[in-house]
């Protein structure tokens, strides 16, 4: 298939639909140009549980989808006859949530006769940089950090060509930033408030393990990534601190531990860097936003030489302008686009940008 232009012969104008947790993101964009983002969340009716209801966000989803849809083109200034091409995420998320805006996407497609692709939502997150700092020139490194996931990417074509070369082994960094949050009697979710807590705390006051960094490790293990051991060694931690009777010193808890997860993701991902003769790192995914991991990733990058490339942090969370960025990549790049009957993958693996 060649590339598509629009029906004025420019570049497509693709509307992209996000619904892989609890934020319904509904975006427009032309080639790496943004024309609008609309994003409802359902983040508050999911902070008295403590984590995301699969079936509390699908319902919001339904209740969004339209007028987010309807709020997009409006503020784009765009009638829905214009839009030459439909990308949602197909996976890995929710099966629920994911449901709801497949749907929503096959009905467009099927109502506009536009074509319809189904695209990866953990290479969005890599691809939104697009719209913020330009093309990306040549082979580039992406880390993706969020709730989920925690995966490393090797970059030739974000449209055709991208490599995992590790992941998370079991939890994911904004995860385990969750849980220990949690365990300090944070707020949910826990992230943001560790972050907050943590520019006020001494990264070294503890020494917290660093996963999968042993020598042993390195061979099997080079890229991956572990942290449910650090968050049991926070938690054992403050076990004993408080079986001492001693206050808990929750600021330098909160800062040796984030300091812990982000030495190690931004030593491999140099390392990957380095290893594949790569001067561009982009990092993406809701965990992008923490402070500590910006400012080692931007010394660390220094050092290496390294050009980083970090969106603004409302690009950071998911967003429907990163699965519109990613679809505009891969309908210019003329990949084939999705069939009708394209269902949702929860566990959509990154060999697969499209489906």
């Amino acid at each position: 298939m060649g590339a598509m232009t629009d029906q004025t012969g420019g570049e497509p104008l693709v509307l992209g639909i996000e619904t892989s947790c609890d934020e319904t993101g509904v975006a427009l964009v032309r080639g790496d140009t943004l024309l609008f983002d609309a994003v409802a969340s359902s983040m508050d009716e999911h902070a008295r549980y403590g984590g995301i209801i699969p079936e509390v966000a699908s319902r919001a989803h339904l209740e969004a989808m339209v007028p987010t849809i309807r709020r997009a083109l409006g503020e784009a200034d765009v009638d829905l006859s214009e839009v030459d091409a439909i990308a949602v995420t197909a996976g890995p998320g929710l099966v629920g949530p994911l449901t709801i805006g497949a749907s929503a996407a096959k009905a467009l497609s099927i109502g506009l006769g536009k074509p319809l692709y189904g695209v990866n939502h953990v290479i969005g997150h890599a691809a939104v940089n697009q719209l913020v700092d330009g093309p990306f020139t040549g082979r580039s490194m992406a880390l993706v950090v969020s709730g989920g996931h925690s995966s490393l990417l090797l970059v030739d074509d974000i449209a055709t060509d991208v490599t995992e070369l590790g992941s998370t082994l079991d939890d994911a960094a904004g995860e385990a930033f969750d849980k220990v949050g949690r365990l300090l009697g944070l707020p949910y979710p826990g992230g943001p408030h560790i972050d907050r807590l943590a520019r006020e705390g001494d990264p070294e006051a503890i020494r917290f393990p660093r996963g999968l960094t042993a020598r042993k490790d390195q061979e099997k293990h080079a890229y991956d990534f572990s942290f449910s051991g650090l968050k049991t060694a926070v938690a054992r931690w403050v076990e004993s601190c408080q079986d001492a009777g001693r206050e808990v010193p929750v600021a330098d808890v909160a800062a040796s531990f984030a300091a812990a997860v982000v030495d190690v993701l931004t030593a491999k991902t140099i390392a990957a860097c380095r290893a594949h003769d790569v001067d561009t790192l982009v990092i993406g995914g809701g965990f992008s936003a923490n402070s500590q991991l910006r400012d080692m990733a931007a010394e660390r990058c220094a050092e290496a030489g390294i050009d980083l490339r970090i969106p603004p942090i409302r690009y950071c969370t998911d967003n429907g302008a990163m699965i519109a960025a990613l679809g505009s990549a891969v309908v210019r790049a003329g990949v084939a686009p999705s069939d009708l009957d394209i269902g949702v993958d929860s566990s959509m693996p990154l060999t697969a940008i499209t489906v």
